[in-house]
């Protein structure tokens, strides 16, 4: 199901950014109405659709529009012309009431400099937002203690902030975000200030705390392994234009142009692609040798099995947590895979 849907969107930074509208759509560059107007595009006729429970990355270079995109999801920012659905409802019609509703109870947002309240405590912190809901303090901290432990915290609850390394001080940020319970996470640049082992364990704890809740997550960066790591599909942005929305994959092997073309020529695929994602599904795989196989979790990297691959010159047999088998993957097919530009 469609959770959030973008329909040509135009946002233009300036003073007279509807008359400035029609040279956008007439096809003239951002660096051109910047010269001619002083106007700056953010936006130009982005259009896309993120289906519900999936993670959507979206990326792009500084200047690209990214941020400027995530920011029309819960109105901080509204466009210049264009709608936004959410759940089918077009959040341009919400007026000052529902909007507060709708970010309270719909949408909550992880920042990269963590935004944490400095007087406050971690359990107040995590429970702040469930305050704007208007939750009793009783049930506010029950919550708080849940989401805590569920990013690794527990002991914490009563420290401040300054007390909390980077890492930490995120890890409240996202257990801020789970205790509301809303549907959507908005994570902008979320791990982007952490150091990279720290923004590394930041990035599982989110995979693992994903597989569990299902949420739906919109999540900025311009790091190409993050959104590699972390997308279900992922958009790339440049100078205002989705230019490419697909797979982690489909973004690796078949580029849309020179501009993602660039991002993605120096990429390991060992590091980024899964294992469920070159199998052959079960019931298509006849033509596999199926003996001396060698097990393999779908949701394993290839760097994770290939050394293993390499040395038995085995095939793969691809399984879920049940151990339940999915598909396989045959030497060749890896091989093929790696060599592929």
């Amino acid at each position: 199901m469609t959770k959030i849907e973008i329909n040509n969107v135009y946002k233009i930074f300036g003073p007279r950014d509807k008359s400035i509208l029609p040279m956008v759509k007439d096809g003239q560059t951002k660096d051109e109405i910047l010269e001619k107007t002083g106007h700056t595009v953010g936006l130009d006729n982005v259009t896309l659709k993120i289906e519900e429970g999936e993670t959507f990355v979206c990326m792009g270079l500084s200047g690209s529009g990214k941020s400027t995109l995530i920011r029309h999801l819960n109105r901080l920012i509204d466009p210049t012309a264009g709608e936004i659905l959410i759940e089918g409802t077009n959040v341009m019609n919400l007026n000052k009431e529902k909007l507060i509703e709708f970010r309270r109870h719909k949408m909550s947002m992880v920042f990269q400099r963590f935004g944490l309240f400095p007087h406050k405590t971690v359990i107040q912190n995590v429970g702040y937002g469930l305050e704007m809901q208007g939750k009793d303090e009783t049930s506010r901290k029950k919550v708080a203690m849940e989401k805590i432990e569920a990013v690794g915290l527990s002991g914490f609850e009563n420290q401040y902030p300054n007390q909390l390394s980077g890492g930490m001080q995120q890890r409240v940020g996202l257990a801020r975000a789970l205790a509301t319970d809303t549907d959507i996470m908005l994570m902008d640049e979320a791990f982007s200030a952490l150091d990279p082992l720290i923004r590394s364990d930041m990035q599982k704890q989110l995979m693992d705390l994903q597989s569990e809740l299902k949420k739906t997550i919109v999540f900025i960066t311009h790091d190409l392994d993050e959104s590699l790591r972390l997308g279900d599909h992922i958009g790339i942005l440049n100078a205002g234009k989705l230019v490419q929305v697909g797979t982690p994959v489909d973004i690796i092997m078949n580029p849309a142009d020179d501009y993602v073309s660039a991002f993605v020529k120096d990429v390991n695929r060992t590091k980024v692609i899964k294992a469920k994602v070159i199998m052959k599904p079960k019931n298509q795989s006849d033509d596999i040798d199926k003996t001396n196989l060698i097990k393999v979790h779908e949701d394993q990297f290839i760097e994770e099995f290939l050394p293993e691959v390499v040395c038995s010159n085995s095939n793969c047999e691809i399984v879920d947590k049940q151990g339940n088998t999915k598909g396989y993957i045959s030497n060749k097919e890896l091989q093929n895979t790696l060599s592929k530009s």
